[in-house]
């Protein structure tokens, strides 16, 4: 276990290249802007045509927005690929002749295996594929880490201290990766989802929205800090609050009658087939040049 002075340490002086200025990007950035291990001046963002998103970034986060030409790719330490799968190909074609092998490259691209980055970039280039999801804006991601063949234990390190800037780190193998996608990378839209049940039928019994909102994350959030402090399995904290024939068994056998064990299981399977097949669609088009 590193100490807070090691782990602040790791990052110190190391210069973050973000490639890629969208929502994700701003969302990770943000929770390292939060941060006591990164400083401003050590983050870096380019994207080759919106200037504009360039500067709004560079002055909501005082870090620097570099024009992609401008960029001194050898400088960078670390160049994190924050794109849509679909942009990952063309932006490592790119990236061939641009960096080197002492760089860390962390991938952000739902469903992009490490081998398939590798595939592209110099001989024994370290890649290490992350999923964050979209709480690493306030620093709470639950983000996975999937290093690649090439990846030193140091700078395996590197790449959790970074995550840990925005969240929590959980260092898993990559054939976990589209499962955790469909647990983490995507169980923010299921508690939404959830929340809006929640909501609505707060106001239909009378209770103003802004109201039944903050009942709705109240009760959520401090059944999730339960369930983290106290160390118990989830199975008997819920035995613990129903009584045989009470208001919270009503509840529960309704959700057991209209399947909602069962929904949220295929909501998990189902996101991971999707990100299964992202990865065989992009493994066909290389298969084809």
């Amino acid at each position: 276990m590193l100490s807070q002075k090691e782990r602040l340490g790791i990052l110190t002086n190391k210069r973050i290249l973000y490639v890629g200025a969208g929502s994700m990007a701003e969302g990770m950035i943000a929770g390292m802007n939060g941060s006591d291990s990164v400083h401003n001046e050590q983050v870096y963002v380019t994207n080759r045509t919106n200037s504009e998103r360039l500067g709004e970034l560079q002055e909501r986060y005082a870090i620097t927005g570099i024009p992609h030409a401008e960029v001194d790719w050898v400088s960078m330490d670390v160049i994190i690929l924050v794109m849509k799968p679909k942009d990952i190909t063309a932006a490592l074609i790119d990236l061939q002749d641009k960096v080197q092998e002492r760089q860390l490259v962390i991938s952000v691209a739902a469903g992009i295996q490490n081998e398939q980055i590798e595939h592209y970039l110099p001989e024994n280039q370290p890649v290490v594929r992350i999923m964050p999801n979209t709480s690493s804006t306030i620093g709470e991601s639950a983000t996975a880490i999937a290093p690649g063949k090439y990846v030193s234990v140091e700078q395996l390190t590197l790449a959790t201290e970074l995550v840990k800037t925005f969240g929590e780190a959980f260092v898993i193998a990559e054939d976990q990766m589209d499962v955790f996608t469909g647990m983490a990378g995507s169980g923010p839209a299921y508690f939404y989802r959830l929340m809006e049940h929640f909501e609505e039928t707060g106001v239909a019994a009378g209770f103003d929205r802004e109201q039944a909102r903050k009942i709705g994350t109240q009760t959520m959030l401090g059944a999730a800090k339960m369930l983290l402090e106290t160390k118990e399995d989830p199975e008997s904290l819920r035995k613990k609050v129903t009584s045989p024939n009470g208001t919270t068994a009503a509840g529960l056998e309704a959700l057991n009658n209209g399947g909602a064990g069962e929904a949220m299981t295929k909501a998990i399977l189902s996101a991971a087939e999707r990100s299964n097949a992202i990865s065989e669609e992009l493994k066909k088009q290389q298969l084809t040049r």
